[in-house]
């Protein structure tokens, strides 16, 4: 009987013993899991917000990005921003839902004015009047035409309003002027010209307004690269005012003036405008004499680029969000660069898979 006693007070010590080691072990491993937690717990509680990733858009390079990044939170910048687009038309609409768009991802508490120029320099210096009666803390603008708008550009500037332009220049002073080099986006269309025509053939140049910033430094563009090749020819050069349906009435009758062989190229200051001029191009049955050259990067142009239509376009960037980045920096009173430019690729048949779909119009 006491062996027995002796036997069960044994096994009684060693199932204890088992019991109390798996404790230990259940502990050690659970240890690393309860502080994973706990971390995830002080984390998502922190009063300190994770910021969210900046997409500045696929044209600003390191430089642009640099200038553009804030260090204050997005969520404590607080103002009134009015833009003022320069019209309807797809850039312009382009601008207006990426402005929006930025303003309301990165910068809830700034309250976003949008004013529709209408490609009327009359219309945009009422709006800038509006804007000044309203009391916005900073304009961004797309001028028309600089000249006819800078008088009340500089209204505002007396109202202490500072003053960001995009896409346009004006010699009014102003706190940043934000785009791309339109004197080098002409000249990039220029120099493919002349490599389609490899250095020999008459052109058509179907220029936007004729006060544009835009169209002057294209034009300029242009003309730069095409020097020197003097077996091209610039046959005609006239503004169709950044309107296709202008645009294909004086193609159309530009194919009526010039019969078959005598036009070899066409370089388009924007988009909209080429593809009225490839409709009559169409029209007349010559889309396989004439290459065509453009400016832009909107979505049917890219698509006309896939099917053979126009042989390239010159990305020019839509400003924004860089525009709304570069308001919400001087409302939170962080220093700016007088100018920021963007990067204006070639696009091409080889390389337009990349871009469609991604250019914001």
């Amino acid at each position: 009987m006491k062996s027995l006693r002796g036997n069960a007070f044994l096994i009684l010590v060693i199932a204890l013993l088992f019991v109390s080691a798996c404790e230990r072990n259940v502990k050690r491993n659970a240890n690393p899991v309860n502080k994973e937690i706990e971390t995830n717990v002080r984390y998502n509680n922190s009063s300190k917000k994770a910021k969210k990733p900046i997409d500045f858009g696929m044209f600003c390079g390191e430089m642009c990005q640099e200038s553009l990044t804030i260090q204050a939170p997005g969520d404590s910048i607080k103002g009134k921003v009015g833009l003022i687009v320069s019209g309807f038309f797809p850039y312009g609409l382009g601008t207006r839902v990426m402005a929006a768009e930025a303003a309301r991802k990165y910068f809830p508490k700034i309250e976003l004015i949008i004013g529709n120029g209408d490609s009327n320099p009359v219309i945009q210096s009422s709006i800038v009047d509006d804007f000044i009666s309203k009391k916005v803390n900073i304009i961004v603008i797309d001028l028309v035409e600089k000249d006819a708008v800078n008088p009340a550009l500089e209204r505002a500037k007396e109202a202490g309003i500072p003053i960001i332009t995009i896409d346009r220049w004006t010699p009014v002073g102003v706190l940043t002027l934000i785009k791309a080099d339109d004197v080098e986006v002409g000249r990039k269309a220029g120099q493919y010209i002349v490599n389609l025509l490899k250095g020999q053939g008459n052109v058509i140049e179907l220029k936007g307004t004729a006060a544009s910033t835009t169209t002057i430094d294209r034009h300029k563009g242009i003309i730069e690269a095409l020097n020197g090749f003097n077996g091209i020819q610039i046959m005609d050069s006239i503004n169709a005012d950044f309107s296709a349906d202008k645009a294909q009435q004086m193609m159309e009758g530009i194919l009526q003036r010039y019969p078959r062989g005598q036009i070899n190229a066409v370089v388009s200051h924007a988009d909209v405008m080429t593809m009225g001029a490839i409709k009559a191009i169409k029209e007349a049955g010559r889309e396989n004499e004439i290459v065509v050259v453009s400016v832009d990067g909107q979505n049917l142009a890219l698509e006309a680029i896939e099917s053979g239509a126009i042989d390239a376009t010159v990305a020019y960037p839509i400003v924004m969000p860089m525009g709304i980045f570069a308001a919400a920096k001087t409302l939170a009173g962080e220093p700016i660069p007088e100018f920021i430019e963007l990067e204006a690729p070639l696009i091409t048949k080889e390389n337009v898979a990349f871009y469609k779909g991604k250019t914001g119009y």
